[in-house]
């Protein structure tokens, strides 16, 4: 008996070393037999100095601030083309509400549209899942969502490949020269813009009645049939602050996008509309709201004088249009000078806009 006992406790001993010795013993089984996959590299986000020269210190490749008379008041790179991502779904959502979308006529998630929006970010519009077509109006705008953008094609009766096309009629009719898309949802490198051109596409869906409440709307729930409700922050939120007051935008990214912004702002009582294309952290397009706003309210007396407006897609220099730099405001340490295009060294609290910590999501995919 005794004899018995050792062996089953020696088999109870080798099974269990064996387990241990085990690669894969307590990791996820998503990762059980195949290699993680490698992440694309993102800088880490860092605070900025507010001011460079006198103007605010963006640090977008490309970026546009205009006042409500279209007057530029900041521009860096402003009609060179670049990849939109998801700002992309401004002229989806434009095109599907002029096709004569009925706003509580449903639809149902289906493989066509998962299969339209794979490669992209998580998706809460599950298959089979039905909502009204204003619910999906909403996760396109607010949650950035792309099942929503081919089932709202399907609902006006455009396929994908159609509703592409209607959105670069669209842009066209709107003088948009600089602007085409490949796919409706902006995962492709292909959707690109301006930053001129994307506020352009911005003014029109805040002239639209159907979709200028929803890019103004802080929060929303959804209610699929038979389903609990999916409540959708807006991804545009995070660029509303003390002086900002967000009166609609949309959010972009994807690998070669970087993270995108375009907004429609009310500072001190009078509307800003900005546009940050290409920065390298999530918050830090929100970050570039912050300094151009902060900016705005310290120097009220340099903007430029009243001129004709801007009509969409007029070249324009590259350069900002402010007045000569003067002496930076106390408390701001002055940046030190750049090399191969780096940012200023971080500048002390109370002079600098501080942007999230931290490296951020880096899959390769169309989200806010």
């Amino acid at each position: 008996m005794r004899r018995f006992h050792r062996r089953a406790w020696f088999v109870v001993a080798l099974t269990a070393a064996t387990v241990l010795a085990t690669p894969s013993f307590g990791a996820s089984p998503h990762r059980r037999g195949s290699r993680a996959k490698p992440r694309h590299a993102v800088a880490r986000e860092r605070p900025v100095a507010a001011t460079r020269g006198g103007l605010p210190n963006v640090q977008a490749a490309g970026a546009l601030v205009l006042d409500e008379n279209g007057r530029q008041l900041y521009a860096k790179n402003p009609d060179k083309e670049r990849p939109i991502a998801s700002i992309s779904k401004l002229a989806a959502t434009l095109a599907a509400v002029e096709h004569g979308i009925e706003l509580d006529g449903l639809s149902t998630i289906n493989k066509s549209d998962i299969e339209v929006a794979k490669g992209g970010a998580h998706s809460r519009l599950l298959d089979g899942m039905t909502l009204s077509n204003r619910d999906l109006l909403h996760a396109a705008l607010m949650g950035s969502d792309n099942r929503a953008i081919p089932a709202l094609g399907r609902s006006v009766r455009l396929t994908p490949a159609q509703l592409t096309t209607a959105m670069n009629n669209k842009v066209r009719a709107l003088g948009l020269r600089n602007t085409r898309f490949h796919e409706p949802t902006g995962l492709s490198t292909g959707n690109v813009s301006t930053p001129r051109e994307v506020i352009a596409m911005l003014k029109a869906v805040m002239a639209n009645p159907v979709l200028a409440p929803i890019t103004r709307r802080a929060e929303y729930d959804a209610h699929p049939v038979g389903k609990p409700p999916i409540h959708y922050n807006n991804t545009n939120h995070p660029a509303a602050r003390g002086n900002v007051q967000v009166m609609g935008g949309k959010t972009g990214y994807n690998d070669d996008a970087r993270y995108c912004l375009v907004v429609a702002t009310r500072i001190e009582g009078r509307p800003y509309y900005m546009a940050f294309l290409g920065d390298d952290g999530k918050m830090t397009r929100f970050g570039d709201v912050a300094r151009v706003a902060d900016w705005i309210t310290s120097h009220p007396l340099k903007l430029p004088p009243p001129g004709p407006k801007t009509a969409p897609g007029t070249p324009a220099p590259s350069e900002p249009i402010a007045a000569a730099p003067e002496p930076l405001p106390v408390g701001v340490a002055a940046p030190e000078p750049e090399v191969d295009g780096a940012a200023p060294e971080p500048a002390p609290a109370s002079a600098a806009v501080s942007t999230a910590a931290g490296a951020q999501a880096t899959a390769s995919v169309a989200t806010p």
